[in-house]
């Protein structure tokens, strides 16, 4: 059951902007992080009411900042872009995450986990997914009856806020969107920008090449009627050389 919040005035308290955790424990749970915050910042670039943030400090209740979370990757609906040091919900239209990746690292505890789960459970999250990349475990769970209740079958789940579909693939999870393009790395991402921008200098290089092919071909028939027109000048003057002979 979400919980009420009721929120006391209380302006001497201090909201750290940090926790002192890292925010990833190895290089894979970065990358995982680093590419899910990312590819969703580019799947809502377009929407200025999607609020997107990777380790951010959420704290539900005013007065309580003791009382917080940082979900590896969370989304909020109707909240503007922009940076903030830490999501304080009162000063947010009391909107709470709706969405939150938790990716997991050897480093977290089964109790760590549950008292997450219990968190985003109280506060108001709708959809919440933790993924073991060691594992190769896949979990999820959705708001059903005002409780996050699990989704039975993960592999070819659509997240109905986010509309992205989840997929095991040869022992890795790849997520899609609804156009059916995969999640990509920073680096990916960056070769394919350079792909296409290497492709765009071909197409632009080959334009080129085609309008000077046209313009010599232009200028070799300009040529052409030149030295037709001499020709015939010639001829003029010759038949008016032999008129004045009496030849014509």
């Amino acid at each position: 059951m979400v919980q009420q919040i009721i929120s006391p005035i209380n302006s001497d308290i201090i909201y750290p902007d940090s926790d002192g955790q890292l925010m990833a424990d190895n290089t894979q749970q970065f990358r995982l992080i680093v590419t899910i915050k990312d590819n969703l910042e580019l799947l809502f670039a377009d929407n200025p009411d999607v609020f997107i943030a990777g380790d951010l400090l959420w704290y539900p209740i005013e007065g309580n900042n003791k009382l917080r979370r940082a979900p590896d990757v969370m989304v909020v609906f109707g909240r503007s872009k922009g940076d903030r040091g830490s999501y304080k919900q009162w000063q947010e239209n009391q909107i709470p995450p709706q969405v939150v990746f938790e990716i997991l690292s050897p480093g977290n505890t089964l109790v760590e986990m549950a008292e997450k789960f219990e968190f985003y459970d109280r506060y108001g999250v709708e959809e919440y997914y933790m993924y073991d990349p060691d594992k190769v475990d896949l979990c999820g769970w959705i708001r059903e009856e005002n409780r996050l209740r699990p989704i039975e079958t993960m592999n070819g789940w659509i997240s109905p806020r986010l509309t992205i579909r989840f997929e095991i693939i040869q022992n890795d999870l790849q997520i899609f969107t609804a156009n059916n393009q995969p999640f990509l790395t920073y680096v990916q991402l960056g070769q394919l920008k350079q792909a296409a921008e290497q492709r765009a200098q071909q197409a632009e290089a080959r334009e080129q090449e085609a309008k000077q092919r046209a313009q010599q071909a232009e200028s070799s028939q300009q040529a052409a009627e030149q030295r037709a027109q001499q020709a015939e000048a010639k001829i003029r003057e010759l038949e008016a050389k032999l008129r004045e002979l009496g030849q014509l």
